[in-house]
């Protein structure tokens, strides 16, 4: 099974409604080539994102291009949530949908702890828009083999 981690396109300026940021037109054009590397090599079949509408605007053009694959939306991978937990709910889904490839589009702190414990490693920082991809028989701390990167170059979107 591969899980698919990606941190959300550029944003905003920080506002007091965090939620409601949303993505410049660089984050547009890097969450578009972010989907464009990752459906080169990978086929999605279950679709999770923040309820925040910087995470859901990267995930836009995932859907455009795969309109038929189910989206979730987990309250439990905003910025400051519990990576345990977020991993827990992540194994949940995977559990009700029977999914072997999944994409999960969030935001830093959270990806960069639920990364760490996937690799049983320190946390790593993710750039914007940057994807890992793991593999694993399921979702267990510890025991995932990170398979892939994609980051955008800065001239992504410029």
């Amino acid at each position: 099974m591969q899980l698919i981690l990606i941190r959300h396109g550029e944003a905003e300026p920080y506002q007091a409604d965090d939620a409601g940021r949303n993505l410049t037109a660089r984050g547009i054009s890097q969450a578009q080539w972010t989907t464009q590397q990752i459906l080169a090599q990978y086929s999605p079949d279950l679709l999770v994102v923040s309820p925040y509408r910087r995470a859901q605007q990267t995930l836009l053009s995932f859907q455009g291009q795969l309109p038929t694959v189910p989206v979730k939306i987990l309250d439990s991978i905003t910025p400051d949530s519990d990576p345990r937990l977020a991993l827990d709910q992540l194994s949940m889904q995977l559990a009700q949908h029977g999914a072997q490839c999944i994409v999960v589009v969030c935001h830093m702190n959270v990806i960069a702890y639920m990364a760490g414990l996937l690799l049983d490693e320190d946390p790593e920082g993710f750039e914007l828009a940057e994807a890992r991809v793991f593999e694993q028989s399921s979702i267990l701390l510890g025991f995932s083999v990170e398979r892939a990167r994609f980051v955008p170059s800065a001239d992504v979107g410029r």
